[in-house]
């Protein structure tokens, strides 16, 4: 019981002490003022970085896809080059036949 009695005690000391707080302070209001003006500043650069940071996102989105396309366009033309190069082996392969066949004629 003494136990709860210590705590009764201390919880009546301080119900004391705030009733003796003096919530006019100027002082405490000019820094109740002043982190208001700080929380509203903070807030104004969160939805400034929010803006930037959505803004980021999308320019790096575009820019996804547009290397998406890049690198589609960089396969087709590859494949273009190589079909190339098929058709020119093809070609040369063709006209070293036929030039054997001329030399066989001209013998």
């Amino acid at each position: 019981m003494n136990f709860l009695g210590e705590k009764e005690k201390k919880l009546n000391e301080l119900l004391t002490k705030l009733k003796n707080l003096n919530f006019n302070d100027s002082n405490m209001n000019k820094n109740i003022e002043y982190l208001n003006e700080q929380k509203n500043q903070l807030e104004i650069e969160k939805r400034e970085l929010e803006k930037n940071y959505s803004a980021l996102v999308k320019e790096h989105d575009e820019l996804s896809k547009k290397l998406d396309e890049l690198k589609n366009q960089e396969k087709i033309e590859k494949q273009k080059q190589l079909n190339f190069s098929e058709k020119i082996d093809e070609l040369n392969q063709e006209t070293d036949i036929l030039l054997s066949e001329i030399d066989e004629w001209q013998t």
